[in-house]
C-alpha cells in the first residue's frame, strides 16, 4: 500500500475518534476508509469491505432518490466533492450491505492539504430525521 498524504492520516485518526459517519477517499476517488460510526449506516465493517474504486462503493451501497430511482454516481456527495472539487450535501436513501434501507443525509468537501495539493474528499453523513 502506497503512503498516504499526512492529511489524510491525520483525517483518518480524526474519524476514527468521532460519532457522527465519515468516509475518506482518495483523489481518484477510491475509499480509503470509513469509521465505525459508518459501519451501522452502511451495513458492513470496514474491515469487511476495505479499500474500493469509486465506481464499486458509488454502487454497492445503492443510492436513490425519493422517487425510488437510482442515483448516478455523479449526483452524489462525495463523488461531487473530488471530480468538481467543491463541497456538495444531499439528502438521499441508501440501501446498506445489511439490506437496510435508510435516508441518509451526506456533506462532502475536497480535501487540500498544503500548498493546494488535492489529496482527496471526506463526507460526514447521518440518518436524516423522520
Amino acid at each position: 500500500m502506497a503512503q498516504q498524504e499526512i492529511e489524510v492520516i491525520l483525517a483518518r485518526h480524526l474519524a476514527d475518534h468521532l460519532a457522527i459517519p465519515v468516509f475518506i477517499v482518495d483523489p481518484d476517488g477510491s475509499l480509503l476508509f470509513y469509521n465505525e460510526p459508518a459501519e451501522v449506516i452502511l451495513g458492513y465493517r470496514y474491515e469487511e469491505t476495505g479499500p474500493m474504486p469509486a465506481s464499486e462503493w458509488a454502487t454497492i451501497f445503492h443510492p436513490y432518490d425519493e422517487n425510488g430511482q437510482t442515483l448516478e454516481p455523479e449526483e452524489l456527495p462525495l463523488v461531487i466533492a473530488t471530480t468538481r472539487r467543491h463541497p456538495a450535501h444531499k439528502t438521499f436513501w441508501i440501501k446498506g450491505l445489511d439490506g437496510a434501507l435508510r435516508q441518509i443525509e451526506v456533506t462532502a468537501f475536497p480535501l487540500v492539504g498544503q500548498g493546494e495539493r488535492f489529496i482527496g474528499a471526506v463526507a460526514f453523513f447521518w440518518e436524516a430525521r423522520k
